[in-house]
């Protein structure tokens, strides 16, 4: 993408000859995208052109903004927030679940955009609406679980009252990715705004429009214009003025770009959640239902092109069952339809770009230059759409490949064998990545006591990712390298408060009373103590 400075509209302006040129008009009505981009806070009058994945259609010219427009999104950030934080709990919470609802109703325009930004497959982008419904209903009805004051026990019962406020930071950053344009962009401000914070968010480049939707219909629920300012631009210009402004820090992206993120969140002694990388682990084992197995293993791999943070990049299967389990998945692996459609019935969609489809070539060519065997797909499908990448199956990958521990990021998996168990435990735990797996056991009880034992955030016990994913009472992170922190539940929510403490002290002081001396005050306290202790008291 490179920059444009219009000479008049840039919403309008393109190629000018439709006739003859098939990207010669825009996927979308100028007047609709110039509704969404107008919520860009951007005095710089530059624009970035976005094209559809899908076929290389023009979209929109995004306006950009500079580091002087996110201080002043902070500045209504914060001047929106001091108001908020005033809002109900039960007000708050009605608007999520207006939420909820809108984004049911316009799933179908939630859809259709997320396909032209991203490239995926229409059930693919089904995944999105249907994951902020659920996260805006889940935490319009737990908000007093959540964030009421807590009644904590005193030190002296009785007499010492103590109480735990959630108090908001303040305003939180929120630096989104492109692979789950709609989802990222809201999913992780939902509870921010719940518990009284207010969101400057910057989203992907590639993938403005979605998460400009998703701003649209907060508004629409009820939250106030302010309250979620969104900025665009290059992270190498705007992410430090975001982080400096924030009071806590929310990335999805790659552990390098997390890091760098830590360290400055560090410098300024505040938080951050980062859900970065993984090479994930899928392991069959040999008492598996290896029909359901085949088809978690497609899902696990190939969702969204494989361009999803819990999917599956490496797969253990049991020498036992290893030839039977192939055959299955590689059949269906090789029925699946792709295509370049906003229409339901394609299985897989398009990588979102260039650069990911040169990574994926990259590492194919690669492991089969050093003797990795092809046993479905491996190729690049031009004719179907200019970044098109067939769901691919390797065999034989060797620690030298590129692919053996470097996360791809597409639709590309490596299949292992495994005897013993404990040994494909300690496989899917080598590296440094540690946020999904997936364990495919008839014996529930014994994939629950396996899961244990794996260094991921997230197991998912006969299932590829959804059942953890979508239970968002459950927190969802990654261990070691594949970030901090986690979105979700109990933890999703409070991450983006204070806990302050407030105790009330009746009667007695914690000091000598009534002449007594510091000798005697120490002979008293010391015999309460083991009174309490005595008593059970914790």
């Amino acid at each position: 993408m490179s920059e444009h400075t219009p000479a008049s509209d840039p919403l309008v302006d393109g190629p000018h000859d439709p006739e003859h040129d098939p990207r010669a008009s825009y996927a979308l009505e100028p007047d609709y995208v110039a509704g969404l981009t107008r919520r860009i806070l951007s005095t710089t009058g530059r624009t970035v052109p976005v094209e559809s994945p899908l076929g290389g259609q023009p979209l929109a010219h995004i306006p950009q903004s500079s580091t002087d427009d996110v201080a002043e999104a902070y500045v209504r950030a914060r001047r929106a927030q001091a108001a908020w934080a005033r809002t109900s709990l039960d007000e708050r919470a009605a608007m999520l679940l207006r939420l909820h609802d809108l984004v049911l109703d316009r799933q179908d325009e939630i859809i259709d955009l997320v396909v032209l930004e991203s490239g995926k497959a229409r059930k693919h982008a089904f995944d999105e609406p249907l994951h902020i419904a659920l996260t805006a209903r889940y935490y319009g009805r737990t908000a007093h679980q959540h964030l009421d004051t807590e009644r904590k026990l005193g030190v002296v019962p009785g007499l010492t009252r103590v109480e735990v406020n959630r108090v908001p930071k303040g305003v939180v950053g929120i630096i989104s990715p492109w692979n789950y344009p709609f989802t990222m962009a809201l999913c992780d401000g939902i509870p921010a705004l719940l518990a009284g914070n207010a969101v400057v968010a910057k989203p992907d480049a590639q993938t403005m429009l979605s998460a400009l939707l998703g701003a649209q219909l907060l508004e629409e629920a009820g939250f106030p214009p302010d309250l979620w300012q969104v900025v665009a631009g290059p992270g190498r210009e705007l992410g430090t003025p975001i982080i400096d402004g924030a009071d806590y820090i929310c990335f999805t992206g790659s552990t390098a770009t997390g890091r760098l993120i830590a360290a400055q969140c560090a410098e300024r002694l505040i938080g951050c959640s980062l859900e970065l990388g993984g090479k994930n682990p899928l392991l069959v084992l040999r008492d598996a239902d290896l029909e359901k197995a085949a088809e978690g293993a497609v899902r696990a791999s190939f969702s969204n092109a494989g361009q999803l943070c819990v999917s599956m990049e490496r797969m253990f299967v049991a020498d036992q069952v290893y030839d039977r389990f192939v055959e299955r998945f590689v059949a269906r692996t090789e029925a699946m339809t792709l295509g370049a459609s906003l229409e339901w019935g394609v299985d897989m969609g398009s990588l979102v770009s260039q650069a990911q489809l040169d990574t994926v070539q990259a590492h194919v060519d690669d492991a089969v230059a050093k003797g990795a065997r092809v046993l479905a797909g491996g190729r690049a499908r031009p004719d179907l759409g200019p970044y098109f990448f067939e769901p691919t199956i390797l065999e034989g990958v060797t620690p030298d490949m590129t692919c053996f521990g470097t996360e791809t990021f597409g639709p590309v998996i490596s299949l292992y064998r495994f005897h013993d168990e404990a040994d494909a435990v300690a496989r899917a735990n080598a590296g440094e990545y540690g946020l999904n797996a997936s364990i495919y056991t008839q014996d529930g009880a014994r994939g629950r006591e396996i899961a244990r034992q794996v260094k991921c955030g997230t197991v998912n016990i006969n299932e590829a990712f959804g059942a953890t994913f979508a239970s968002i009472d459950s927190p969802m992170g990654g261990m070691r390298e594949s970030g901090m922190g986690r979105r979700q539940g109990s933890e999703g929510i409070h991450r983006y408060t204070e806990s302050q403490s407030v105790a009330t002290q009746r009667l007695i002081r914690f000091a000598p009373m009534l002449g007594m001396s510091d000798e005697r005050y120490a002979k008293v306290m010391t015999a309460q103590l083991r009174m309490m202790k005595k008593l059970g008291r914790a």
